[in-house]
């Protein structure tokens, strides 16, 4: 646990720093904040999503289950599918992300695929069952602290690929913290 705690507090600061940085440009960027952008502190979030990508491969030892490779599977597949589409470019630049992830790479490469296409065909065919489905793989992995707070992890390293969080990924986020029960605050949400 006081790994988890070191790291929280590393996140925190990079955190208030991006904060620091966004207020004195003028801008309102700060932590993850929905809707900020690769403008004002952008530079900010690519390093935050730096280091939740380096803590999570810190952790890669202990995420080696099946509910953390569900639970994250599903939560690349609500990512994607957050603006309530996912076009065949975008699905398989996510499945590159997933499949390039040095923490995923416990798990091998068609699992992945399998469990996050189906997630996705499930959300395209019927957004509501789909994302109620995804959230309730997602809550499976509650169970083990450390775990659920990599998968919300995980959502934020897939949603920041581009630089970007956008206000719906924001969303799916939050709301995967509640599944979790993870406060979103301690992810800036």
């Amino acid at each position: 646990m006081a790994m988890w705690d070191r790291i929280k507090e590393q996140a925190k600061g990079l955190q208030q720093q991006s904060q620091g940085a966004g207020q004195a440009s003028g801008g309102t960027a700060g932590g993850l904040q929905p809707g900020a952008g690769a403008g004002a502190g952008g530079g900010s979030k690519e390093k935050l999503v730096g280091l939740l990508k380096s803590q999570l491969g810190s952790l890669k030892t202990e995420l080696k289950s099946g509910a953390y490779r569900d639970a994250s599977m599903a939560m690349c597949a609500l990512v994607a599918a957050a603006d309530g589409s996912v076009d065949p470019a975008e699905r398989q630049h996510v499945e590159s992300l997933i499949l390039q992830n040095d923490v995923l790479q416990n798990f091998p490469p068609e699992q992945l695929r399998q469990r996050f296409n189906k997630h996705v065909d499930q959300l395209m065919f019927n957004f509501p069952q789909g994302r109620a489905d995804a959230l309730q793989e997602i809550a499976k992995a509650a169970k083990k602290p450390v775990e659920a707070k990599a998968v919300v992890q995980t959502g934020f390293v897939i949603a920041g690929a581009d630089g970007y969080i956008a206000p719906a990924e924001a969303q799916v986020l939050r709301e995967a913290c509640t599944a979790l029960g993870v406060s979103p605050q301690e992810f800036g949400l």
